[in-house]
């Protein structure tokens, strides 16, 4: 059991803060760890990756991951344009519209480093934890942005780190992320059909999968329509997932239904979660309009 949220408004607003709520309602899904995806007004040729250091900012092993990751983005063309340390997270700004698998594959095998995401619009911020745990340590509330995606998460698989902590990042595609509740059950051999396709995975959770799995098939030429309803016949098990590009939210639901998700549209407000109680968290007291998605089908929303 796990929880997810998403959100989207018509114009840009206190995301963060509004995904703080929503996660908060519903941590009794998930105490593990918490995530959040959030889409900012994008800038031109301006990519903003979000790297996870495994260490504190302090360790003395930071200074040489600094070093090799911005020497690489130096190598391939880009200007380095801002960088700061949070925490355990290292954020850089730079000026580049090239290949960014092969940067963030470069970074990532020399500098022995993950990076948590890479976007015009977009910033992953994730760790151990509760929403107000995370909230405490990265200031989520101070993002604004037109729409985002979050999770908490219960650990049933794999182990209880930032890595396989959710929302995950399409490895190698700009502004793409997922957030899971379920289980891929032909996880080992979807992945093998990813990797003869030369994408690289970082953790051994099923959730990874699915974004790269989407962000393969975007890149192809498809719609994100075409995309979601190709999900539901070629990943097998119980699954309810968000995914968010820089243009919106969409959702796909196993022919099961077994994982619950919950809609609502009000007020210039779309808003997504697994239970009611996180949609109450924007509106509290008031009695809200809402509908569950049948099994088996999928929506999306634009910005």
């Amino acid at each position: 059991m796990c929880g997810i949220a998403g959100i989207i408004l018509q114009e840009p607003g206190n995301i963060g803060k509004l995904l703080v709520n929503m996660l908060d309602g519903c941590q009794h899904r998930g105490p593990d760890s918490t995530g959040f995806a959030i889409y900012q007004t994008p800038k031109d040729h301006l990519l903003i990756l979000r790297i996870y250091l495994g260490c504190s900012a302090d360790s003395p092993k930071v200074k040489a991951i600094e070093d090799t990751v911005l020497g690489i983005i130096v190598k391939f063309g880009a200007k380095v344009l801002n960088k700061k340390f949070e925490q355990e997270h290292f954020r850089v700004e730079i000026d580049y519209s090239k290949d960014v698998k092969a940067l963030c594959y470069a970074i990532e095998n020399d500098a022995g480093i993950e990076i948590l995401s890479i976007g015009n619009s977009l910033e992953i911020i994730k760790g151990i934890g509760s929403a107000n745990d995370v909230e405490r340590t990265f200031k989520v509330s101070r993002y604004h942005g037109t729409h985002g995606i979050g999770h908490v998460r219960l650990a049933t698989e794999s182990k209880v780190d930032v890595s396989r902590s959710h929302p995950f990042w399409a490895y190698g595609f700009n502004d793409v992320a997922i957030v899971h509740n379920g289980q891929i059950t032909n996880y080992y051999k979807m992945k093998r059909r990813m990797i003869k396709y030369g994408y690289q995975f970082r953790t051994d959770n099923d959730s990874e999968l699915i974004a790269v799995y989407l962000a393969h098939n975007l890149a192809s030429g498809k719609k994100l329509e075409e995309v979601l309803e190709r999900s539901i016949y070629e990943l097998d098990g119980t699954f309810s997932f968000l995914v968010s590009t820089s243009k919106g939210i969409g959702f796909a639901k196993d022919r099961l239904g077994a994982k619950p998700m919950v809609v609502m549209e009000k007020d210039r407000i779309l808003a997504v979660a697994s239970e009611e109680v996180s949609l109450q968290s924007l509106f509290p007291g008031e009695q809200l309009s809402t509908y569950e998605p049948f099994p088996g089908t999928f929506k999306t929303w634009y910005t």
